[in-house]
């Protein structure tokens, strides 16, 4: 029963996480990129507010979910829930790390410009944070996936 749980809030918690790169990938990126200066520099001030207020948190229970399912399933270190949940756990880690050694500190220079005050590149910065961001979506579309294989086919 508990790695049942385990599964769940682990799941639950990665389909939080793997919601933004899917909703990028469907439109968020394209309308960002079509977007002038004032406007990108508004809507992405407006994201980062949001997801520093509620980011954190999911990705702390998914973290500490994740962990606790390792452990649980680490006496049978060759079961595909064990295998899956690792592949998971390390796309969870590199997704944060992603998120803190690249996006964040974009972020931090773009929440310092105002619309009337805006670098002449600030389409390289834009660029950048979309260069770093497929990085993220990568490994947590990975991780999800990996951890969705190891739930439906668990018991093949």
């Amino acid at each position: 029963m508990t790695n049942k749980i385990l599964l769940l809030v682990t799941m639950l918690s990665y389909t939080i996480i793997v919601s933004q790169p899917f909703m990028y990938l469907i439109a968020l990126k394209h309308v960002q990129i079509n977007l002038g200066a004032n406007s990108y520099i508004e809507i992405r001030k407006l994201l980062d507010v949001a997801m520093r207020n509620n980011y954190r948190y999911v990705l702390y229970i998914a973290v500490c979910a994740n962990l606790s399912l390792l452990l649980v399933n680490v006496k049978n270190p060759g079961g595909i829930i064990f295998i899956t949940a690792t592949i998971a756990f390390i796309a969870l880690i590199a997704e944060i790390l992603l998120t803190l050694k690249g996006s964040l500190p974009i972020n931090d220079v773009i929440n310092k410009w105002s619309a009337d005050n805006c670098p002449v590149d600030w389409t390289e910065y834009r660029r950048s944070w979309f260069r770093i961001f497929r990085y993220r979506e990568l490994v947590s579309i990975a991780g999800f996936v990996s951890l969705l294989t190891g739930i439906v086919f668990k018991n093949s």
